[in-house]
């Protein structure tokens, strides 16, 4: 389905007035930066490996899928431990 066109301008002043605008997007060519996927490497000891082999195994996951669970966790809790002192700093 081909969406319609407008100038940028009358873009901006339907979506300034609060009209929908989803007819003017094409989806299929969007975009969240900073979401796509980046390799990184690093060494573990063998019995981390083993661990989470054995723990993802357990869970019916691979290990990738469990350390990016993982460190996603953790990275949620720093990132409310340092909100949380930002707060009592005010």
């Amino acid at each position: 389905m081909k969406k319609k066109t407008i100038s940028a301008e009358e873009f901006d002043r339907l979506f300034d007035e609060g009209h929908d605008i989803s007819e003017y997007l094409d989806h299929s060519s969007a975009r969240r930066p900073g979401l796509d996927p980046m390799a990184v490497g690093f060494d573990l000891p063998q019995w981390m490996v083993y661990w989470l082999y054995n723990e993802a195994e357990s869970r019916g996951t691979t290990k990738e899928a469990l350390m990016k669970a993982f460190i996603e966790e953790r990275i949620e809790q720093e990132k409310a431990k340092t909100a949380g002192s930002r707060e009592g700093k005010d």
